[in-house]
C-alpha cells in the first residue's frame, strides 16, 4: 500500500478529495435509500479538488490539507444526517435549519445524542488524515498535467458549459442551476448551494406572500348550514390514475381497504372527475384558488383556499412528504406557510429515494389532537410518483410477475408496470388509515382526497409510454381518484343525498375550491354553485385541458381523450392514431 501513493499520487489525491462525499454516498445508495444519480454525480464533482495541485503540484499536501478543512466539516453533517435519519443531507434539511433558533438546535443534538457518535466521528476523522500523509506531488510532465486539467475542468464544468453553449432559448442562470444542480450532491456544494437555493426560495416565498396579503377577502364568507364540520381533512395524493385502482373497477385488487370501506357504503366514489393539467404545480395553482384555465390570474388575485378556510376560522395543519424546498417547489411551499402549522417530512434531493406515506401519520394523530375548534388538515403525499419502486415497502410488493398485465405489456416493463400497481396498493393502505384515524375521533367530520393528477403506464398497445406529456395528453394522464368520506356526525348533520346522485358528474378539480367550500358548508358572494359537484345548480362546464398561458393549447377533454366511462374498459382505451397526429 505505501507504494501505492508514490506510483498513482493523481489517484491518491483524487481518494482523499473523493472520501469525504463518498462516506455517506455509497452507504445512501448500498442501502437502497436513493438511486445512483448522487453517487455519480459525487465521483464526477470530486475531480474539481484536482485542478490545481495539477496546475501547482509541488504545494500538493498543502492544497488538499486546505481543502480537506474545507470538506471535512460539510461531510461530517451529512454523515450523522445519514446516521440519524437514514436521508441524504439536502437543501431542505439546510432550509429547517436556517428556520430554527439556537435553542431547538441544542435540542435537537441532545435528543440525538448517542455516547458511540464520537468514536465514530474520531474514526472518520482519521482516515484522512492517514491518506492525506501518504500524498506525494503529481510528478508529470507539463503537457500532461495541463491535459488532465484541462479534462477535469470540462467535466466539472460540463453542466454549465453544455446548457450555455448548446442548449437553445437558455440563460446564463439557466447553466447556473444546471451547474449548481448537478454539484449539490458533493461536499461541501450540499451546505453551499443548498443555502443559495434556501435564500432564492425566501426571496420568492416572499414576493408570493405579499401579494398574498395584499388580496381582500372574500365578501360576505358565512355559514349556509347551521354546523361546520369540526374537522376537515384534505388528502392531495400524487401522479395517481383510477383507471388502475379497483375501486373503480380495475380487475387487479389494487385498493382493498377502499373497497372494503365502499363495500360498506361508507365512501361516496366520484367516477367522472379529472385535472386540468398533468403536473403538480400547474394542476395545484388551479385546484387550490379561483384560477382556472380561462382565468390564471385569478391565483394571485383572488384568495386561496387556505386564505378561505383561515377566514372561516379554521386553525391549518399542513402535512407533507412532498419534496418542498426545491425551485419547482416554490408555489407549495408558499401555500404551506399560510397554515398555522406545517410539517415538512422529505428532505430528499432527489425523488428516487425511499420516502415512504406512513411517515404522515404519526403527525396527522397529533394534528387530529389539537384544541382548536375548528381545524383543516391538509395531507400532501408523495403517492404513486415515479421511481414507483420507491414508493412502497418489500411488504407491500405484491404484483410480481405477468398475471392481470396487459399482453402488449414488453417482459422488460412488466416491473415497472407491477410497481406501479404496487404504489397504488400502499397508497391504499395509507389513505385507509388516515380515515381509520379521523373515524375513530367521532366527531363532525369530513375526509376529501384525490390525485394532482394522473399517470400513464404502458396504459395503450399503440404506445408504450410511461409518465405525462402535456402535448401528447391521454386519458391516464388527466383520470383521477375523488373520494369522499364523512363520520356518522356530519351524515346526522348534513343531508347529503345530493351528494350521493352526483357521483358520476362530468367534473374537472380546476373548481375544486367550489366544491371544497359547498362541502363544508359555507357561502360568499364569489361562490358559484354551478361549479360545486355537489350543488344542485351544478352545469357541465367544458373541461379545459393544456397549458392556460398558452390559450392555443387548450382543448376540451372531450374533445381529445372522447367521454369517459368509469369501467375497465376505461385502462384500456387509446387515443386515436389520427387525433395523436392533431396534437
Amino acid at each position: 500500500m505505501t507504494d501505492f501513493p508514490k506510483k498513482h499520487p493523481l489517484l491518491w489525491a483524487y481518494l482523499f478529495a473523493a472520501y469525504f462525499s463518498l462516506s455517506y454516498h455509497i452507504p445512501i445508495y448500498a442501502t437502497g435509500m436513493s438511486g445512483f444519480i448522487g453517487l455519480r454525480e459525487t465521483i464526477l464533482m470530486s475531480l474539481i479538488w484536482l485542478i490545481p495541485i495539477l496546475l501547482v503540484p509541488r504545494y500538493t499536501r498543502q492544497l488538499l490539507a486546505a481543502s480537506g478543512l474545507i470538506l471535512w466539516p460539510a461531510a461530517v453533517i451529512s454523515v450523522f444526517y445519514f446516521i440519524i435519519y437514514g436521508q441524504e443531507f439536502s437543501q431542505s434539511a439546510i432550509f429547517i435549519v436556517f428556520e430554527s433558533n439556537v435553542a431547538e438546535g441544542s435540542e435537537f443534538v441532545a435528543s440525538y445524542w448517542q455516547w458511540w457518535f464520537i468514536p465514530v466521528l474520531i474514526l472518520f476523522t482519521v482516515v484522512p488524515i492517514w491518506i492525506w500523509r501518504q500524498t506525494r506531488p503529481v510528478v508529470l510532465g507539463h503537457r500532461k498535467r495541463v491535459a488532465y486539467a484541462t479534462l477535469f475542468t470540462l467535466i466539472s464544468f460540463f453542466p454549465f458549459i453544455s446548457t450555455a453553449l448548446t442548449e437553445e432559448d437558455t440563460t446564463l442562470n439557466d447553466a447556473v442551476h444546471h451547474q449548481m444542480k448537478r454539484m449539490e450532491p458533493a461536499a461541501p456544494w450540499n451546505l453551499i448551494v443548498g443555502y443559495a437555493k434556501y435564500q432564492q426560495q425566501m426571496a420568492s416565498m416572499t414576493a408570493l406572500l405579499e401579494k398574498n396579503r395584499q388580496v381582500q377577502p372574500l365578501k360576505n364568507l358565512k355559514a349556509k348550514v347551521a354546523t361546520l364540520p369540526d374537522t376537515v381533512i384534505l388528502v392531495l395524493g400524487e401522479s395517481t390514475n383510477r383507471q388502475r385502482i379497483s375501486l373503480y373497477g380495475y380487475h387487479r385488487p389494487t385498493t382493498p381497504h377502499l373497497d372494503a370501506l365502499q363495500a360498506k357504503n361508507e365512501l361516496m366514489v366520484f367516477t367522472d372527475v379529472i385535472t386540468p393539467r398533468p403536473y403538480t404545480i400547474e394542476a395545484l395553482q388551479q385546484i387550490l384558488s379561483f384560477a382556472d384555465s380561462k382565468n390564471p390570474d385569478l391565483f394571485y388575485t383572488k384568495p386561496n383556499l387556505l386564505n378561505m378556510m383561515q377566514q372561516a376560522g379554521y386553525e391549518i395543519t399542513w402535512i407533507t412528504n412532498q419534496q418542498t424546498q426545491t425551485r419547482r417547489n416554490t408555489m407549495l411551499t408558499t401555500f404551506s406557510q399560510l397554515a398555522d402549522h406545517q410539517v415538512y417530512l422529505n428532505n430528499n434531493r432527489e425523488q428516487n429515494a425511499n420516502q415512504y406515506d406512513e411517515v404522515v401519520l404519526p403527525p396527522f394523530a397529533e394534528a387530529l389532537e389539537s384544541n382548536a375548534v375548528k381545524k383543516l388538515i391538509i395531507v400532501h403525499l408523495l403517492g404513486t410518483h415515479r421511481a414507483y419502486e420507491h414508493r412502497f415497502p418489500e411488504t407491500y410488493n405484491h404484483f410480481t410477475d405477468s398475471s392481470g398485465v396487459p399482453e402488449w405489456v414488453t417482459p422488460n416493463l412488466i416491473e415497472d408496470y407491477n410497481n406501479y400497481d404496487n404504489a397504488i396498493l400502499y397508497n391504499d393502505e395509507v389513505v385507509s388509515s388516515l380515515i381509520k384515524a379521523i373515524d375513530s375521533k367521532h366527531d363532525n367530520s369530513l375526509l376529501v382526497y384525490f390525485a394532482d393528477h394522473g399517470e400513464e403506464v404502458y396504459d395503450y398497445p399503440d404506445n408504450l409510454f410511461a409518465g405525462r406529456s402535456e402535448a401528447a395528453p391521454t386519458s391516464a394522464m388527466y383520470t383521477v381518484p375523488f373520494v369522499v368520506w364523512t363520520s356518522p356526525k356530519f351524515r346526522e348533520a348534513r343531508d347529503i343525498d345530493q351528494w350521493h346522485s352526483a357521483t358520476d358528474r362530468p367534473y374537472s378539480t380546476a373548481h375544486f375550491i367550489h366544491t371544497f367550500a359547498d362541502m363544508v358548508g359555507l357561502n360568499f358572494a364569489e361562490m358559484d354553485d354551478r361549479e360545486s359537484l355537489i350543488s344542485q345548480n351544478f352545469q357541465q362546464l367544458p373541461r379545459w385541458i393544456g397549458d392556460p398561458l398558452n390559450a392555443k393549447s387548450l382543448q376540451r377533454y372531450s374533445d381529445v381523450i372522447g367521454t369517459e366511462r368509469s369501467s375497465t374498459q376505461t385502462a384500456e382505451r387509446r387515443v386515436s392514431k389520427d387525433i395523436k397526429k392533431a396534437l
